[in-house]
């Protein structure tokens, strides 16, 4: 241990020494609606109440600023903290936290791209600094604890969530997750930079597999599965990126719900993954023991399964652990486990510099949808976030002289297609505003809007969800269908919204689906413009997967977007024009029907027998994703050490664009174990790059395997690399046609 991590223990341990027990509560508890106690609508603090409802200060607080400006949220930040610091017994500071999963979650603040859309961008530098630029935004506002990434692994697109996440594949979500703590933490592990915020990885674990794709439900994976895919992602991001907080999920790994599960927070996340920080309960979930998964008594009860788990403070209120007192005062071993949860806290206080720097300048907090490098950042990333499914006859990119009038159409063409976990974003610029703005000056650009999805302008908040009036939409529809009639080329603007897909949080906020199928008469809009005969480009924005198989045997190019961020329009408007080449990948397969479901392709071989009267393979595959120009993988050669002991693996090759434009492809690398002695999945992705090459260009490249990329666990569940044979496929796509095959020997 280094001597800076060594004082700041011995400190730690000092402050909770000299703490009562009412003071080591206040650390392990969190505030959020609480503060209405002492906050008023205006977000006025009434002092006189705040220190009678709150005299041992707060562990953290929870976004209780929503709605006020950055500057506001600074000022009244540095109000709270003045009240700990300054008016409290020991001075323990609070520790704030945002959610930030695509950006800080404000009304003011910059909207990147979706999680399962930067994955897409197969980008981890673009995604480090994506969150690095989060990091600045919330630590000027006084955060420095971000409840971000979602390390879960979406392998049910009926699942809300999936929008959250980096995608299917353990080794692409572990890359993402790596490069998001890094842009959030930093690297310096002896002390919180300046900029910076902690970052929390979520949900631990196996959250991406719930039984039926409804939120919490248990996983119906096997332990195997769950070492090897779910916990992968963490294990990786802890080694490489030393994340300083860890949020359990709420679902229940093998009859034990995770917030109570001892051997899933102390044997496997501590012991292990060597994970050093602190824990967070999910919002309410420690009382979800009792209420939810009847495994506590009471909430008591649950406080006590919480405490001796290893949760190290409970979010968002302290409807459990306010029991600690009684708890801890009836049994002394509990002091012992409460102690330990506020040394840790402590800790992490004293890291993030809130002991020496509690306050922030409230001058450098600023609006940052609007701020120019923000923007810019937020466009680049949209702009390789993009995936191109279809291009018939090489319809994109548009050639604008050839099209006078063109129509842009549909539900999502004028909406702000945010997401969730997102505040509305008054500088959002839609597809219609984005493709106006760019080719409004040489081209007639009609527009209608199609059709409804939802009511309630598809506001991730409202708890009840409607579909909007069929009799109103079948108005719109009509009045859409003539004013295409009028258009040289239609611009089809389909999908979701934040209420069609989204974390179902209650049971009276739903978000998970049975069906994959566009809501509404959606796709009756497109059958009715489809029977104008003009060429139909449809760009898809949308939180998960759709069943789009008719869109893809009839559009003439299909433009995948998920939640592209506030530049979405500017971005869509310069692709379909060819001022920037696609160069997104799926990080998550497209079934063809909601029965084709589970579709993600690192299946094991007997899984994909076949359907009667059916394909079985997706519509369109991971890794899958076009360009407007043509790329040659050649001279691939692979380099290997045959030893069992260092199963190395270098591959180097050419890549060259062959075509006309500039554009980027993503080399992807799976493995598969030929003969095993347990069953192994067909391929799995191993490594990746993306190179960006200009016209007629070659590029030489290397890529490497080494011993975990050989890695599973045998019979007696060991984790080993054993002898045999090693196919490395390497190519553009998981599609067996998008790659080449070679094989690798390991000897005993």
């Amino acid at each position: 241990m280094n001597t800076e991590i060594e004082n700041i223990h011995l400190r730690a341990r000092k402050i909770v020494d000299a703490m009562s027990l009412h003071e080591k509560i206040a650390q392990v508890t969190g505030i959020w609606k609480h503060a209405e106690e002492f906050l008023n609508q205006e977000k006025y603090i009434d002092h006189e109440k705040l220190s009678q409802k709150f005299p041992y200060g707060f562990g953290q607080i929870g976004r209780i600023f929503e709605g006020l400006s950055a500057q506001e949220m600074a000022k009244k930040y540095n109000e709270i903290q003045r009240y700990c610091v300054e008016k409290t017994r020991l001075g323990i500071p609070v520790l704030f936290h945002e959610e930030c999963l695509r950006g800080v979650m404000e009304v003011d603040a910059l909207s990147f791209p979706h999680p399962i859309a930067l994955a897409a961008s197969f980008n981890t530098d673009l995604v480090e600094q994506t969150y690095s630029y989060i990091a600045k935004d919330a630590r000027s506002r006084g955060a420095r604890l971000a409840l971000t990434p979602v390390l879960d692994i979406a392998r049910d697109p009926r699942w809300g969530r999936v929008e959250e996440t980096f995608g299917e594949d353990p080794v692409l979500v572990a890359r993402m997750a790596t490069a998001a703590v890094k842009g959030l933490q930093g690297t310096n592990n002896d002390m919180l930079p300046q900029d910076k915020v902690m970052a929390t990885l979520k949900h631990f674990a196996a959250h991406g597999s719930p039984e039926g794709g409804m939120n919490c439900a248990p996983p119906g994976i096997s332990e195997r599965d769950f070492k090897e895919i779910c916990l992968y992602p963490f294990a990786y991001t802890i080694r490489h990126a030393k994340p300083k907080a860890i949020m359990p999920s709420y679902n229940e790994i093998e009859g034990v719900p995770s917030h109570a599960n001892q051997h899933v927070l102390q044997t496997i996340l501590r012991k292990e993954l060597g994970f050093e920080g602190f824990v967070v309960s999910d919002y309410y979930s420690i009382e979800q023991l009792h209420e939810l998964h009847f495994v506590a008594k009471h909430l008591k009860d649950a406080a006590i399964q919480a405490l001796e788990a290893g949760v190290d403070i409970e979010l968002p209120e302290p409807n459990c652990y306010a029991h600690l007192f009684a708890i801890c005062s009836e049994n002394a071993k509990y002091q012992a486990l409460l102690d330990a949860a506020v040394c840790r806290l402590i800790y992490y206080k004293i890291y993030a510099g809130l002991f020496d720097s509690p306050y922030v300048d409230e001058s450098l907090a600023h609006t940052t949808s609007e701020d120019a490098p923000g923007v810019e950042l937020s466009y680049s990333i949209a702009a390789e976030s993009a995936i191109l499914l279809t291009n018939k006859h090489g319809i994109l990119p548009l050639s604008l002289q050839k099209y006078a009038t063109i129509a842009v159409i549909g539900p999502n063409a004028d909406y702000n297609s945010i997401g969730g976990y997102a505040c509305a974003n008054k500088d959002f610029v839609t597809i219609y505003k984005g493709i106006t703005e760019k080719w409004g000056a040489h081209t007639n650009i009609l527009y209608a809007k199609g059709c409804g999805i939802t009511t309630d302008e598809g506001s991730w908040f409202t708890n009840e969800v409607c579909r909007t009036s069929e009799e109103e939409d079948r108005v719109l529809l009509a009045e859409a269908v003539k004013i295409a009639s009028q258009s040289d080329l239609i611009i089809l603007c389909v999908g979701g919204n934040e209420q069609t897909c989204r974390e179902a949080w209650n049971i009276n906020h739903l978000g998970d689906r049975p069906s994959l199928e566009l809501v509404g008469l959606q796709m009756e809009l497109f059958e009715k413009l489809y029977e104008l005969g003009k060429p139909i480009v449809v760009v898809l924005s949308h939180g998960r997967p759709l069943v789009v198989s008719a869109l893809q045997e009839r559009a003439s190019a299909i433009l995948d977007c998920w939640y592209l961020g506030q530049e979405t329009g500017s971005v869509v408007a310069d692709i379909l024009s060819g001022v920037i080449n696609p160069s997104g990948k799926l990080a998550i397969s497209y079934p063809r029907s909601a029965g084709h479901i589970p579709v993600f392709y690192n299946h094991k071989p007997s899984a994909r027998r076949g359907y009667l009267f059916d394909d079985v393979t997706p519509l369109f595959p991971f890794g899958f994703g076009l360009s407007y120009t043509n790329f040659e993988l050649s001279n691939i050669c692979c380099s290997a050490s045959s030893s069992l002991s260092t199963p190395y693996c270098s591959i180097s090759l050419t890549i060259q664009n062959t075509g006309t434009y500039a554009g980027a492809e993503v080399v992807q690398v799976y493995v598969r174990d030929v003969v095993s002695s347990v069953t192994r999945p067909v391929k799995e992705l191993k490594a990746f790059t993306k190179v960006f090459i200009q016209p007629g260009e070659s590029r030489d490249i290397t890529l490497e395997l080494h011993r975990e990329d050989f890695e599973m666990f045998n019979r007696n569940m060991q984790r080993v690399v054993e002898a045999g044979d090693f196919e490395i496929l390497i190519g553009t796509s998981s599609n067996n046609t998008d790659l080449q095959v070679y094989t690798h020997t390991v000897e005993e």
